[in-house]
Parts: structure tokens; C-alpha cells; sequence
């Protein structure tokens, strides 16, 4: 959540059309990040909001040379300037974009299957995960990061402005699937003992999530269960696998409360062949739907 809110400085810019008021305010972000604060400029014409513009210290690389209150200074005189000029045109193009959809259905379960082979054993284990919550009588999807439109994060921490990406793409709909269901099941292989790249970049963008958490409060995340396979023998080749699964969702408020972690693939080829494996995996999945 953010902290206190003060107000910087307050100005009125008379125009044809009327007195519009500046207002800039900044927040103390602190809990969020160390030293993060955001600063937001409201431009306000009788009592009602016309214009947002919001920016955090974040934002701002050692290499630029402007802070967030510098450049939302900036943005106010832009405002006064445009205001002045043409009114009408100017509060024309501060209409709010909508982001798009995408055509992904809120459901019980989602599945998010990390590897790019669409028929390997972690497609096994989402099949599992899909079985098991169809005969709970839930709804349930299986998403493929490998297939989808995602942009890689970029560090911009814009988000924390407004709890919304930058980027309008598929992740508008992941994340809302994800605070839609009651459980999150992540399917993952060991690539160079960590996820594969595409699995990243979703999790990476999950900081637009962990933004509107911070901004807003009071979201309660779904469970979570982790299913990994790794070629391998021993548990510690799961070693930087499980803590990178684990951190993504405890940053969105998941509970990772399963881990089911297959080692030995190369020699066994099929787990689907693994005695008991199943078994375990759909008894996960309904105890964990049980305690939502």
C-alpha cells in the first residue's frame, strides 16, 4: 500500500472556457520499494477530474536527466501551455485508453503450462491438473506462454503508477485469469536450472499485478501448486527452479502451497509410467480446491 500523501503545490489556469485547477500530489512508496515515491498531477475543472498523469522514482535511470517530480512539473506546464491554447482539442486527448481483450475466460483453475513442447511430460502433469479439477465439477484452462503475445518487461515500473502495464497484450487477460481462479497450477521443465524464458517473461510482467496489489490492497490471491520435471537425477536440481516459482507468487499474494517435483526424467522418458504420480497429483489439486 502506499504511504502518506501530501500536497507538492496547487495552481489555477484561467482559460476561455473556465478556471481549471493543477493539483500535484506525491506518495511515499517506501513500503513497497526502498526510497520509491510517486508523484500524481490531477488537473481538475469544477470538481471534476479531467486529467491523471502519474510518475515514481523508479521510473528514472541514473543515465536520464530528469527525476519523477521534475518531469511531472514538466507535464503540468505542457498542461497550462495546451489548455491555454486550445481547450477543446486538448481535453479531447485526455480520454482514457481501454485495454483490449483477449479472449481469455475467468475460470476455477488455470493452468499455466511453462514448457515450450506442447506434448511433453509437462503437458502430462496439466492434463492431470485438468482431470482432476473437471471431476471437482470446476471450470478449468491450460495456457500456453509459448504461444501467446507477451512483451518482456522493460523495468519502466510504470505500473506502480496506475497498476497497469505499459504494454497492452496478452498479459490484460492472464492476469485477470489469474485473480479470477481459486487455483494457480504452474507446470514447469528445468531449463539451464532455472524456467524456460517464455515462463519468465510472464513472470516478469506479473509485476503489473504485484502493482495493483500494492496500490490498491486487499486482493486475496488463489492457491498455488508447482509441478517440475527435470531430466536429471536429484531433488537439487530443482534448486533454482522452485525459489524463482515460489517468489513470483508470493509477490501476487499465491500461496505456493504444493510442490510436486518429478527428477530423473532422461531415464523414465514418461512419468505418466511413475507409479502413484497421478494419484498424487489430482489428490493435490482437490485438497487444494478444498481449502479455497
Amino acid at each position: 500500500m502506499g504511504g502518506q500523501r501530501t500536497l507538492e503545490w496547487s495552481r489555477k489556469v484561467d482559460t476561455g472556457k473556465g478556471t481549471f485547477h493543477l493539483y500535484l500530489y506525491r506518495e511515499d512508496f517506501s513500503a513497497v520499494f526502498p526510497f520509491m515515491c510517486r508523484y500524481t498531477l490531477l488537473l481538475i475543472f469544477e470538481n471534476e477530474i479531467l486529467g491523471i498523469f502519474r510518475t515514481n522514482s523508479y521510473e528514472y535511470s541514473p543515465t536520464v536527466p530528469l527525476d519523477a517530480e521534475s518531469s511531472a512539473c514538466k507535464v503540468a506546464e505542457e498542461w497550462e501551455r495546451d489548455l491555454q491554447d486550445d481547450p477543446i482539442s486538448f481535453l479531447a486527448s485526455l480520454q482514457e485508453r481501454h485495454p483490449l481483450p483477449f479472449g481469455i475466460s475467468p475460470s476455477d483453475v488455470l493452468v499455466i503450462q511453462g514448457s515450450p513442447r506442447s506434448d511433453g511430460n509437462c503437458s502430462i502433469l496439466a492434463g492431470w491438473v485438468c482431470d482432476a479439477a473437471t471431476e471437482a465439477g470446476k471450470t478449468v484452462q491450460v495456457l500456453f506462454p509459448d504461444d501467446m503475445a507477451i512483451h518482456p518487461c522493460i523495468g519502466c515500473y510504470r505500473c506502480f503508477n496506475t497498476g497497469t502495464c505499459t504494454f497492452e497484450d496478452d498479459m490484460t487477460a492472464i492476469i485477470g485469469a489469474i485473480q479470477h481462479s481459486s487455483l494457480l497450477a504452474v507446470c514447469s521443465p528445468v531449463y539451464t536450472n532455472t524456467v524456460p524464458g517464455m515462463l519468465k517473461i510472464l513472470i516478469d510482467r506479473c509485476q503489473a499485478y504485484q502493482a495493483s496489489m500494492a496500490l490498491i490492497g486487499g486482493i486475496r490471491g488463489p492457491e498455488g501448486l508447482i509441478l517440475g520435471v527435470c531430466g536429471r537425477v536429484g531433488q537439487e536440481n530443482f534448486g533454482c527452479l522452485t525459489p524463482v516459482l515460489d517468489v513470483f507468487m508470493k509477490n501476487v499474494g499465491i500461496r505456493p502451497s504444493d510442490h510436486i517435483l518429478v527428477n530423473g526424467v532422461d531415464e523414465v522418458r514418461d512419468i505418466s509410467t511413475i507409479p502413484g504420480l497421478k494419484t498424487r497429483v489430482k489428490k493435490s489439486v482437490i485438497r487444494l480446491l478444498e481449502k479455497k
